[in-house]
């Protein structure tokens, strides 16, 4: 195993493990019959390619360090999806309580939006890997965002790459109005938002009363938590 690979495996262990925790709280809201804020979640190790253009952009040395560990906050990166904005607070309020990490830094990119239009919320946190050599505590960073927003930033992210950081004015301006809109389209999802969790409760709840096979499964379980 390679330097880099040594480097890198506890935040890949952290990525996997953060990813099984935060589906494990959106599963519990829903064994709960409650409406889980989490729509869903990804997570990535930042490729070694970003993590030298980073090296650059902040004059560090490109080589596994102590150093580069403690300025390179989002070598593990996990990604919480929320369907509504007003959820994300919920979100935050529930990482905050956990007893499995501590919230070292937080960034509101929501209430302060970036002049891009970037729009999410970055959480910091400090979080604990066990390793054959003992424990290991890693930064990472979680962010909590909407299904609109991760599409814009997602776009964003692919132009950025495209025009090294320096946009064409055209598609400066489309791409801040796109932002805009996106989040109107939050607010106003937002506004009927017990019409929607509504519709999709029933459309769960008549997929499963019409289907034979997951109304046999539902009844096994029920008689096995008796």
């Amino acid at each position: 195993m390679g330097q880099w690979d040594r480097f890198l495996q506890p935040y890949k262990q952290a990525v996997d493990e953060l990813k099984i925790k935060l589906k494990g709280m959106r599963a519990q809201f829903e064994k709960s019959n409650e409406t889980s804020p989490i729509e869903f979640v990804t997570g990535r190790v930042k490729p070694l390619a970003s993590i030298y253009d980073k090296t650059l952009e902040k004059g560090l040395v490109f080589e596994p360090s102590d150093m580069l560990a403690h300025e390179l906050q989002d070598i593990a990166g996990v990604r919480i999806m929320c369907q509504f904005v007003d959820e994300i607070p919920t979100v935050i309020e529930l990482l905050r309580q956990r007893n499995d990490l501590t919230v070292v830094e937080e960034r509101d990119y929501i209430t302060n939006v970036k002049v891009s239009g970037y729009r999410s919320y970055h959480m910091i946190i400090e979080y604990p890997v066990g390793t054959i050599q003992g424990e290991k505590k890693i930064l990472a960073e979680i962010q909590i965002r909407t299904l609109a927003m991760n599409f814009w930033a997602s776009i964003e992210h692919s132009l950025n790459y495209k025009y090294k950081g320096i946009f064409p004015e055209e598609i400066k301006n489309r791409l801040q109005s796109a932002a805009e809109a996106a989040f109107r389209l939050d607010e106003e999802m937002s506004l009927i938002r017990e019409e929607i969790q509504e519709a999709q409760k029933y459309f769960t709840e008549y997929k499963e009363a019409s289907n034979p096979k997951v109304r046999e499964d539902n009844s096994k379980g029920a008689h096995e938590n008796l």
